[in-house]
């Protein structure tokens, strides 16, 4: 009996021991995951710093092919961290082969790719995020949130750094956060993905890596619908094309649409009580703001994307409700149907392509505004904090004061008289041609306020922009920027100008 309660002790023994091997043999292989994909936290991490040497040989560093980085994004107002979700081949590589390091460094953040070993700089680019702009509601000081995000850049050929900052009070980019990536680790996924999507080809001006490449996808178009938006993405695409500086740059341009089509018409529209599944997500009332059309199914718009080679992106939505958005680097919406859909695509892709600001200030916002401490990093707004140094002070002639006046006070009474005439519109579901209307009737007036004005036409800097009534000036009276018009301001166009020579070099 003692030896049979001895063998049972034994054998309790043994099974705690296997126990105990098992777990030491998930933690190490968890310890070697993570050493494959080493992460920080703060401004001040080990490895982040890069030694730039200028643009690198492509061909001694990368492959022909797209690495594309998913990770998860979470935080609240004061906080947000990183963390992995998958690694994989997202296509042929469509960037510049010759420009890989940014020099415009527009965006709330930034991301370098560097060389594991020596930490030269091989890659970088500036970007934008749906969380960068949540962190900026009154819901991110009540919860916390969780975004999907990617970047994309050529394919190391070795282990590399990927360096992720972002601007600080200051408006200078600090990193945050950082991850070591092994192009031959076995969870790095390099298997080329099969696409069934059709493409169509709008615009083939040559090779990608040569031309800046624009991809259009759709969402809410049933599968009956494809020649409807075959018939959008070329007709938005023209529209784009037919203004400057577009219109001049055309030859530099490739734009390619990917079919995904849904199983209804329509996309989801909460604020109208509308519900829909739809295949790449894009809902309106994002941040609960009405007009505000977004996707959070990152990895599904990523994923139709790659059918093809781009550097940015539009998603046009089978709606007539006036609305859409565009985020740096990230994608554009677009409301197909509505009168004003050639204005906003344009208009998105300057916040899209350049990070444009937005230089109304009448309208509502999701957005908290901060107090003016800095001069903003947009390149069309300025708060004139240094007016000798105004930073398009080359495009202002010597007879125009800074700042410019204007008959703000009359025009101002004007749009948020609009603005009320419009939230009642909205609140009362009016039809939407009702709000066209309105629309049509505000772009008249505005135009008959700027041809009374003296320094109508000419470049300045005239209060009121991104947001603010007082203490930001946008460059000209008028831009596609501020009022529903067709054309971009100078300083627009010259911002622009210098992100279409960056990806098509």
């Amino acid at each position: 009996m003692i030896f049979g309660k001895s063998k049972i002790k034994l054998s309790f023994i043994m099974r705690i021991l296997i126990l105990a091997v098992f777990l030491l043999s998930i933690h190490f292989s968890c310890q070697t995951y993570q050493k494959k994909f080493e992460t920080g936290e703060g401004s001040t991490m080990v490895g982040a710093y890069v030694d730039y040497q200028g643009d690198v040989d492509f061909d001694k560093y990368f492959l022909d092919k797209t690495m594309r980085v998913d990770f998860y994004h979470t935080g609240n107002a004061s906080k947000e961290m990183f963390a992995i979700d998958q690694v994989l081949n997202d296509g042929s590589w469509s960037g510049s082969n010759t420009v890989l390091i940014d020099k415009l460094e527009l965006g709330l953040y930034f991301f370098e790719v560097a060389d594991a070993e020596n930490n030269i700089l091989l890659y970088s680019r500036g970007f934008a995020s749906i969380f960068g702009e949540w962190q900026t509601i009154p819901e991110a000081s009540e919860r916390w949130g969780t975004f999907h995000e990617s970047v994309r850049f050529p394919w190391p050929l070795k282990p590399v750094k990927l360096i992720i900052k972002k601007r600080d009070a200051n408006n200078e980019f600090k990193p945050i956060w950082s991850t070591k990536i092994d192009p031959e680790y076995r969870q790095v996924n390099k298997a080329e993905r099969v696409h069934p999507e059709k493409v169509n080809v709008i615009v083939d001006n040559g090779s990608a890596n040569e031309k800046l490449d624009i991809v259009i996808l759709g969402d809410g178009y049933a599968a009956s619908e494809m020649d409807k938006f075959r018939s959008d993405a070329t007709r938005l695409s023209n529209a784009l094309l037919n203004t400057e500086p577009f219109l001049s740059q055309k030859e530099k341009i490739n734009i390619r649409a990917v079919e995904t089509p849904a199983m209804q018409t329509g996309i989801n529209k909460p604020h109208h009580g509308i519900f829909k599944h739809t295949p790449l997500s894009v809902s309106y009332s994002a941040f609960d703001s009405e007009r505000y059309a977004l996707t959070y199914d990152n990895k599904s718009v990523r994923n139709a994307a790659s059918a093809v080679p781009y550097d940015f992106m539009v998603i046009l939505i089978n709606e007539k409700t006036y609305g859409g958005g565009g985020i740096y680097n990230l994608y554009t919406t677009v409301a197909a149907d509505n009168l004003f859909s050639e204005y906003i695509m344009v208009h998105e892709m300057g916040h899209h392509m350049a990070a444009l600001a937005d230089e109304y200030y009448t309208s509502a916002v999701a957005y908290e505004i901060p107090e003016i401490n800095v001069e903003p990093w947009e390149m069309n707004v300025t708060a004139l904090l240094d007016k000798d140094n105004l930073k398009w002070k080359d495009l202002v002639d010597a007879e125009v004061p800074i700042p410019t006046p204007w008959n703000k006070e009359a025009f101002d009474k004007f749009g948020y008289a609009i603005q009320r005439e419009r939230d009642s519109l909205r609140a009362n579901h009016a039809p939407e041609s009702i709000v066209e209307d309105l629309f049509v009737r505000q772009l008249s007036r505005e135009k008959e306020f700027f041809l009374q004005e003296e320094c109508y036409g000419k470049v300045g800097a005239f209060e009121g922009a991104n947001y603010y009534a007082k203490g930001m000036y946008r460059s000209e009276l008028n831009c596609i920027m501020y009022t529903r018009s067709n054309d971009f301001c100078k300083v627009c166009q010259n911002s622009i100008l210098k992100v279409i020579e960056q990806y098509s070099k």
